[in-house]
């Protein structure tokens, strides 16, 4: 049985956008985090393919050692699995493409989207197509009937892909995903002398989630340099470890906050590195509103990368802390979200949202919307109140 005909498989939103670059490309490259799922969405997108990983030391030897006899070997093309362990091999891989321009022949993949990204940009441009894959989304789960039912459970579950697909124990297993990202996957992007400084840097970044990025800050309580920050921030974020989120300004105001926002991948990694180890700790913890705004920042960024395309997402502030948490500008229209993880909905939630609407309706359609903690959806005359399980009219909003 293929991975494609497996009963259990779970489909991935992302699919119908990969099917299509097939048919336009050579190749095509899937990035994102260990265990998000790129091998599985690989093979599923062509299980014709030979498989190929450059995990394995005795193909990457032999990927090394005599890179054209390596590509040959897959003449019909090849799935190529962490392919950024060989870089040196993409060099060889464009004469392949250029000299065989059959679509959807190679399908690459990588967790470490700096590495990749870097190569296929000297090498592959134009070439190859980029997909971002990123966990489960809770409208994948939803269709399987296979989501959290309660919000808490799935802050502190988050939405790796292996969770879902066996018995094991969340906690147990985002220890050990942990442990093996500090000790394997830092290792090959650069030389970390000091693990532990670095997993100290970690858990900091961990109790920053959603607040303004404070480089000098996070230096000095980590023990080391601005300059070593800036470095490890950019390992985190290549690895899909973190997401730096932007914030939004114009040409015409200089009153806008300029730093960006911290926040992690998947809640649950969070909830780990915060050292909250149960469902019960996650209910009264200092950042469980920030774990919040989080996961909701996540769903939506996965809206978009699982059409392939960027996630145009920013938050809004100026310098008396008057905030909006996400910021999306479709055409015309500014969706301006707010984010509370309280269950009741309070007068107070809409504050920011009413604050900024002057801001922008003159020059544009300004559409609010709240994602709240509870489960009831509210239309209200200017803001659209969404339940945090019950996203669908934001994302197809976004869509139009």
């Amino acid at each position: 049985m293929t991975i494609a005909e497996q009963p259990d498989r779970i489909p991935r939103a992302i699919e119908s956008a990969a099917r299509r670059h097939l048919e336009s490309f050579p190749a095509i490259a899937i990035t994102g985090p260990r265990q998000s799922g790129k091998t599985t969405l690989a093979q599923m997108l062509a299980p014709e393919l030979e498989y190929r990983s450059l995990e394995d030391p005795d193909t990457r030897t032999y990927a090394q050692e005599d890179p054209r006899g390596f590509l040959a070997d897959l003449a019909d093309g090849a799935i190529l699995d962490e392919v950024q362990r060989n870089p040196e091999l993409f060099s060889y891989l464009q004469g392949v493409l250029d000299s065989d321009r059959r679509m959807g022949r190679f399908i690459l993949t990588g967790s470490s989207q700096f590495q990749l990204v870097e190569s296929i940009a000297q090498s592959l441009a134009g070439r190859v197509s980029m997909l971002t894959l990123l966990p489960f989304s809770l409208a994948e789960l939803t269709n399987v009937n296979r989501a959290p039912q309660k919000l808490n459970q799935l802050l502190f579950d988050g939405l790796y892909p292996p969770l879902y697909d066996r018995p094991v124990d969340p906690s147990a297993w985002l220890t050990s995903y942990i442990a093996t990202y500090l000790e394997r996957d830092v290792k090959q992007l650069i030389n970390i002398k000091d693990l532990a400084t670095f997993q100290r840097f970690v858990q900091l970044c961990s109790g920053r989630i959603g607040q303004l990025l404070n480089i000098n800050s996070l230096a000095a309580d980590a023990g080391i340099t601005r300059v070593t920050a800036q470095s490890w921030l950019s390992v985190l974020e290549a690895s899909h470890l973190i997401t730096l989120l932007r914030p939004w300004h114009t040409n015409t105001s200089k009153r806008l906050i300029k730093s960006p926002k911290l926040y992690f991948n998947d809640t649950g990694v969070a909830c780990q590195l915060l050292g909250i180890r149960t469902v019960d700790q996650l209910k009264s913890h200092y950042s469980r509103g920030a774990l919040f705004e989080n996961w909701v920042i996540n769903e939506l960024a996965k809206h978009y990368t699982n059409q392939g395309l960027r996630p145009p997402l920013y938050f809004l502030r100026d310098q008396k802390g008057r905030e909006v948490d996400v910021i999306v500008q479709n055409g015309g229209t500014i969706h301006a979200i707010e984010v509370k993880s309280g269950a009741t909905v309070a007068s107070d939630f809409f504050k920011g949202l009413e604050v900024w609407r002057p801001f922008f309706e003159p020059s544009s359609e300004y559409r609010a919307w709240l994602v709240y903690g509870g489960e009831q959806r509210q239309t209200r005359t200017s803001v659209t109140v969404q339940p945090w399980n019950d996203l669908a009219p934001l994302s197809q909003a976004l869509n139009m």
